[in-house]
């Protein structure tokens, strides 16, 4: 002990802060550019001693130039069972460079990683924030934790975000030289610097001078474009789990035999109850349905991050217990029941999130996914459930995991799958409106939308809200000035392919302004489409993410006193690869209708196609802000 305690120190002494200068008037002018803050030096070492017993040393010095940068000089620490946090200490310097502060681990709060909704959770976080208001000053700080596992070593990412810039940044892994490991670099400019002898193998990467980047409107997933290094132990532990991998599939057979197996039996009561409740149904999708109903109406979702890391569920019989289950957990059990009527499904781990991310199919790790999703593969009518919310209709994923890579954990192995595509076709809102306009300028009326696809969960979230949560959400939602809500309703269509229809009765007072003797119309009442930047040498490709189809037809009752004479107005249609809009007014008598539709188009296309890109959207813009001006009588 007395050995390990020596070197680690000396290890820490040569990792404390040196004597440098952080006057901010040394940071180069490049460095200053569209930067919020400047990575002046950081250090990561990762010393894999054992699979058990892992040291991250990292040392950072950080200076904030404005407000905006305030949360890059933010620390935040997770510490759980099988990780440890050794030490902390900082300084705090002021834009010359001089001390103004220190600070250690009695400063920081530390608080549970509970998120609000989490039942139990073993993982803490320590937190600091420093109290800094003069800018630029500048933070420098070390941390050293030990984990007991080295199934995840966290990648180096040495600027996120794009309005960071980096001076310098090391990283340092080191392990024995028999180990082996897997590395993936992205964007990474030559090989690492390699020494070995007969201890330990070091391989270190560094960058210096990344400026601070353009943030630029309809990009990739930024994750794409940051440099990165990936490192993957082939033999690893974790929570007294031993095993091995170097792909998708040997890490699939080890999280089905060591973390689901075990966890998926049922009482005998309530597979005798699945088996009854089945029985009459040939069809396995039939089957699955009603099982997928029982789920819903006997289950509710609560983060539950115990036992292996978090990453394994709850056993299925708890869950069936007990009522409750995080995603692991109730993905578990689904199958489970599932398996009691003899339909084959898999456990699936996802990156969700509305913005469309894959597990990446060359290079397998435990660290990507936040999720669990369950696929049924049906013999060849492959059905996707999402078990997590007792609301969502059977076999609809939304748009919170469609049409991304996952990771399928089955007995044979892992495997990967993608989700159903929600597309343009299918992403619908379509909406009708009848209005009347009195002779003050206020508008009363009704309105029928039709939510689809990807556009489905616009409304859903409201529909089990209170009326005035309802009310106040609608308002929100609407964004026009004084409008009321006399009547409000919802009804849904509950089938893979799921419809919801918002009913709505309203008031908008002075709607249509009065100025003399005339009255201001603007047409297009609730589907404005922002303006978008103009940029001159886009770097990155013009990505969509998701596309749709919009819809509005509202007609308009006109006031006795308007003068019926209207100038003609020109129809707009006009369209590119990008999308489609057309809008059209048309009146009889004191009946005027407005009718627009734009289709927007998913896909990635080059960066020079980003002008074309921000004339059509910019050009919807302004057909979208139409006005008439009418003569009063």
């Amino acid at each position: 002990m007395k050995v390990i305690v020596t070197i680690i120190s000396i290890l820490w002494a040569t990792f404390a802060f040196a004597q440098v200068n952080y006057d901010t008037d040394l940071i180069s002018p490049q460095l200053r550019s569209r930067a919020n803050s400047c990575i002046r030096n950081e250090e990561i070492i990762v010393d894999m001693r054992a699979p058990d017993n892992v040291i991250r040393l990292q040392k950072k010095v950080i200076t904030i130039f404005n407000e905006n940068g305030d949360d890059d000089a933010r620390m935040v620490i997770a510490y759980d069972k099988n990780t440890t946090i050794k030490a902390i200490k900082g300084e705090i310097y002021n834009a010359a460079g001089i001390l103004t502060s220190k600070f250690n681990q009695n400063n920081f709060s530390d608080v549970s990683a509970a998120d609000g909704f989490s039942l139990f959770i073993d993982s803490r976080l320590k937190l600091f924030s420093p109290s800094v208001n003069q800018y630029p000053y500048t933070v420098a700080y070390e941390i050293e934790t030990r984990n007991k596992q080295n199934l995840i070593i966290r990648d180096w990412i040495p600027a996120m975000e794009n309005n960071i810039s980096v001076e310098k940044s090391t990283y340092t892994f080191i392990s024995k030289p028999t180990d082996e490991v897997r590395i993936k670099t992205q964007h990474y400019n030559g090989e690492p610097i390699e020494t070995i002898d007969k201890k330990q193998k070091k391989q270190v990467w560094s960058i210096t001078n990344l400026a601070a980047t353009r943030a630029e409107p309809y990009s990739p997933d930024p994750e794409l474009y940051v440099t990165k290094v990936q490192i993957a132990p082939q033999q690893f532990y974790y929570y007294g789990h031993k095993g091995t991998y170097n792909n998708w599939q040997d890490l699939g057979k080890w999280v089905y035999d060591d973390l689901l197996k075990e966890r998926m039996a049922l009482p005998p009561a309530t597979i005798q109850t699945i088996k009854d409740l089945v029985k009459d149904d040939i069809n396995e999708k039939d089957k699955a349905r009603k099982i997928y109903k029982y789920l819903q109406e006997k289950t509710r979702y609560i983060s539950v991050q115990i036992g292996i890391g978090g990453f394994q569920p709850v056993a299925a019989s708890e869950v069936d217990r007990l009522g409750y289950g995080d995603c692991k957990a109730l993905v578990n059990y689904m199958h489970s029941l599932l398996k009691a009527a003899d339909i084959e499904s898999y456990y699936c781990v996802v990156e969700a999130g509305s913005l469309k991310r894959n597990v990446d199919p060359a290079f397998a790790s435990m660290a990507q996914g936040n999720h669990i999703i369950l696929c049924m593969p049906l013999k060849g009518d492959t059905t996707w459930l999402e078990c997590t919310n007792q609301k969502i209709p059977f076999g609809f994923l939304s748009d919170f995991t469609d049409d991304r890579t996952v990771f399928a954990c089955t007995a044979a192995g892992g495997r990967l799958i993608r989700t159903p595509k929600l597309g343009t076709q299918n992403n619908l809102q379509i909406r009708k409106a009848a209005l009347s306009i009195n002779k003050d300028g206020n508008v009363t009326g009704k309105i029928n939308t039709l939510f689809s696809g990807a556009q489905y969960d616009n409304r859903e979230p409201l529909i089990d809200q209170s009326l005035a949560e309802q009310h106040k959400l609608l308002k929100k939602a609407y964004n026009i000035d004084n409008i009321d809500f006399t009547t409000v309703g919802f009804s849904q269509k509950k089938e893979i392919n799921p419809q919801l229809t918002e009913d709505l009765r309203l008031s908008i007072r002075n709607y249509a302004p009065i100025n003399g003797d005339k009255l201001y119309l603007q047409l297009n009442a609730f589907n404005i489409q922002p303006t978008i930047l103009e940029l001159n040498n886009r770097v990155l490709p013009v990505y969509i993410n998701r596309g749709f189809i919009d819809e509005d037809t509202i007609e308009f009752d006109l006031p006795e006193n308007i003068k019926t004479e209207l100038v003609m107005i020109e129809d707009k249609n006009f369209s590119n690869t990008f999308g489609k809009y057309t809008r059209r007014v048309s009146k009889e008598g004191t009946k005027l209708t407005y009718y627009r539709k734009m289709i927007l188009n998913d896909g990635t296309f080059a960066p020079e196609k980003y002008a074309e890109f921000s004339k059509f959207i910019n050009d919807v813009s302004m057909a979208d802000h139409l006005k008439l001006i009418f003569n009063l009588k």
